[in-house]
């Protein structure tokens, strides 16, 4: 009947008595009447789409309501008589959609002829129920192939003009039934216009932010914006002391010794800073003697800079004055004058605290954090690209979607990992461990703690006491909570002896390590104080390197390939001033990584002199869906340990060598690399990544027996599903749209009776009615093709 009322939907108002009639039996029998609950949003979007029919059949004339039409009939002059009272059924759309009745009159547009009743019609009812537009099969949009019966004979060129108009009635999501710009304008399924192209909205360019490497002009910017900002405070806070205040990622910032700030004293430095700005000063370079340096900072009273002034080794001292009002110790560089900073590109972000110099012991200081760019285009879109990383920050998706917590009752940096969290942890695990032993690597498990007379042999206590915990005395011994695993694995590869044949080895752990932070630079799951390495071990011999980091740039490449990273910046680093083993093995490993990297086809960047002080390494940092680029992988050739454990093997010759220890990781670690994931996917994990698979919902109480059967042939399957009831459907949907389940699976009794399902995908929109053990393999499909059902 839906389809008949389509085919002749140049006459509306005999068809559209059908269609009500259609709509309502649909609501019926997909929800009941129980979902007709006040305040509900969907339900709201329902009645309004009855609301629409019943205003068209109001407005037509009596004649023709239940009148098949005539041939004849002048349709374009009936519908031309209907459109000033549609535009009132659309402003009472909008507050039936929740929008104030302050907000409607920046959406009203004339509602004048036939093309504008049935694009309203569309709008409302695709805006409804998803039940409602399942069992109607409304296209999601008008102008493609499959609908231009339902729309002929509304042109693309009058859809898309309207679009932004009656855009109100669709709900933006990026995985629901959708009607969005970008949709219709990439539809090929009808011819477009050309000569239409002024009514077509245009998509806003991507603005492409540049960065401090890539834009000296806007590092100069940002540098002297620190600089005028520590001008402003102390112009307002005059008693304020300055310290350091460098360029960074996204802007800028200062430490001032100054009383506690709030966002009313950001605001009145902000204005400051626009007044310097505006006075063009210039700003000069000076060069004076340590002496002449000294007894300038002495006479202003800013004892931070004497400290400064002593950590400077180069000669001679520079300063860069603004105007003739203001100078600090500096080595530039800057910008010419202050008026080249656009003040309107300027904003000051935060204030936090900082210890002076990173030492718990000295002045806790207030951190002033601004933002700074060449233009306005460029702050709108970073603020823009600062709200979304907001959207996805992953503590707060952690706590939405109940993945982990950081107890206060067990201290800062410890992760507590919950149910949902600890399935994708373990899938994350069940990969590695499978993609590791298939690549030759024997699985590790050691302890967690040790003598610490280990941590002397290696050399950590040393060089890396300020990150270890205290030691504990155990039976008259000292023990050591483990900073790293290297030593563990190389007592496992000392408890016999090896001959040349045995190489390469290669084991593999993922062992939790414990560092000591302080609790003021403790981040979620980016920086924590326990935490789980995906740490493995190469021994080879020198003519082996190339070859095994080939390997483990393949590996690596396969593991982040599975969680959808295809992007990387990679960076080798060579020998730095002081460094252990001869030149020659130097030369021999740099080499081999170099040739590994080119092999693979990879662009990388030399860190000259960047490598560690026992070996040269890669590092690769991974770009998640916001182009943020994070360190995780990273492979060192070790020419210290193998000579502090004194580990050998037997050559051909059978004289003892010392082999070649090439340490790797590629997730880096666990929850690191899981708050990444949070991030990148905006807590959606795709369908084979979701703790919960599927959430199976009934209608009613009536179908619970039925879809506990479901249920458990889905978990036999290996699908993880669960059943959800106690609300009225509205609201599971809800909980289920908010939890980012990928698949919901509705049951009513129409369901029980043919013994299917009705899924509706997060990602694909409505799938509609199918058998139970369809839907079963279309799941266990999409997770072995990691694609989405």
């Amino acid at each position: 009947m839906f389809r008949r009322w389509a085919l002749h939907q140049t006459h509306p108002t005999y068809y559209l008595k059908e269609f009500s009639v259609i709509a309502t039996r649909s609501m019926i029998r997909g929800g009941g009447s129980g979902h007709r609950k006040r305040g509900d949003g969907s339900i709201r979007r329902w009645i309004f789409s009855q609301s629409v029919v019943d205003g068209v059949l109001a407005m037509a004339p009596k004649a023709a309501v239940g009148k098949k039409p005539a041939a004849a009939d002048k349709t374009e002059e009936e519908s031309q008589e209907i459109g000033g009272d549609l535009q009132d059924l659309h402003i009472q759309g909008l507050f039936f959609l929740g929008h104030k009745p302050q907000n409607l009159q920046q959406h009203q547009e004339p509602v004048e002829t036939k093309d504008d009743a049935m694009f309203i019609l569309h709008r409302m009812a695709s805006s409804s129920h998803p039940l409602f537009t399942s069992s109607l099969r409304l296209p999601s949009n008008p102008t493609s192939s499959s609908s231009s019966l339902l729309f002929n004979p509304i042109s693309k060129q009058f859809y898309d003009r309207k679009l932004p108009s009656f855009s109100l009635f669709h709900k933006p999501h990026s995985h629901r039934f959708s009607s969005s710009p970008a949709a219709v304008a990439t539809d090929t399924g009808t011819a477009v216009d050309n000569n239409a192209s002024d009514d077509v909205p245009k998509q806003e360019e991507k603005v492409v932010l540049p960065t401090n490497e890539s834009s000296q002009t806007l590092l100069r910017i940002r540098h002297t914006c620190a600089h005028v900002m520590a001008m402003a405070v102390q112009k307002v806070f005059p008693d304020a002391k300055v310290t350091i205040g460098p360029w960074i990622e996204h802007g800028f910032y200062y430490d001032f010794d100054i009383e506690s700030l709030t966002d009313k004293d950001l605001k009145r430095i902000k204005k400051e800073m626009d007044r310097i700005i505006g006075r063009n000063l210039p700003l000069v370079r000076e060069e004076v003697t340590r002496d002449e340096a000294q007894k300038r900072i002495t006479a202003i009273n800013e004892p931070y800079k004497l400290e400064i002034l002593d950590s400077i080794k180069e000669e001679p001292i520079t300063i860069y004055h603004i105007g003739n009002e203001w100078w600090d110790l500096c080595a530039g560089p800057h910008v010419e004058t202050t008026g080249n900073i656009n003040r309107r590109a300027v904003q000051l972000e935060s204030v936090a605290g900082a210890y002076w110099r990173g030492d718990v012991n000295k002045p806790m200081l207030q951190r002033i954090y601004g933002t700074a760019w060449e233009n306005e285009e460029q702050l709108k879109a970073y603020l823009h690209f600062k709200e979304e990383a907001k959207r996805r920050d992953h503590r707060r998706l952690g706590q939405d979607l109940d993945l982990f917590s950081i107890q206060d009752d067990a201290g800062g940096g410890l992760v507590f990992w919950h149910p949902k969290g600890a399935v994708v942890r373990h899938i994350i695990e069940v990969l590695w461990k499978k993609i590791h032993t298939k690549c030759g690597y024997d699985l590790l498990y050691t302890p967690h703690v040790a003598k610490a007379d280990l941590w002397s042999i290696s050399g950590h206590l040393d060089f890396y006491r300020e990150n270890m915990y205290d030691q504990m005395k155990i039976e008259e011994e000292l023990y050591q909570l483990r900073p790293m695993n290297c030593p563990y694995h190389i007592l496992i590869y000392k408890r016999k002896p090896h001959s040349y044949r045995d190489f390469p080895i290669r084991v593999a752990e993922l062992g939790t390590v414990y560092r000591y932070e302080l609790s003021g630079s403790l981040h979620g799951l980016f920086r924590v104080r326990g935490f789980t390495q995906d740490d493995a071990h190469i021994f080879c011999l020198e003519d082996q390197i190339k070859d095994e980091i080939k390997g483990v740039l393949d590996l690596t490449e396969q593991m982040l390939l599975q969680f959808g990273f295809e992007k990387y910046e990679v960076n080798l680093s060579t020998k730095p001033e002081k460094a252990v083993g001869d030149d020659d093995i130097w030369v021999k490993a740099t080499g081999a990584l170099k040739d590994a990297l080119n092999d693979k086809g990879w662009t990388y960047e030399v860190d000259e002199g960047g490598g560690a002080f026992y070996g040269p390494k890669i590092d690769l940092k991974i770009e998640d869906a916001l182009g943020r680029k994070w360190q995780c992988s990273t492979i060192q050739v070790d020419f210290n340990l193998p000579q502090r454990f004194d580990i050998t093997y037997i050559d051909s010759n059978s004289e003892r060598k010392r082999p070649i220890m090439i340490h790797r990781a590629v997730l880096g670690s666990l929850e690191r690399f899981f708050g990444v994931l949070i991030e990148h996917y905006a807590g959606d994990f795709p369908l084979w990544l979701s703790p919960i698979q599927a959430r199976i919902l009934p209608v009613t109480d009536t179908q619970l027996e039925y879809c506990k059967e479901i249920m458990e042939k889905m978990k036999a399957s290996g699908i993880r599903a669960e059943l959800c009831t106690g609300e009225r459907l509205p609201k599971l949907i809800r909980n289920a749209e908010k939890q980012k389940i990928p698949l919901m699976a509705v049951v009513g009794p129409k369901e029980v009776k043919t013994q299917s399902v009705t899924v509706r995908s997060r990602f694909g929109g409505e799938l509609g009615t199918m058998d139970v053990h369809d839907f079963i393999d279309r799941i266990n499909n999409a997770v072995e093709t990691r694609t989405f059902v």
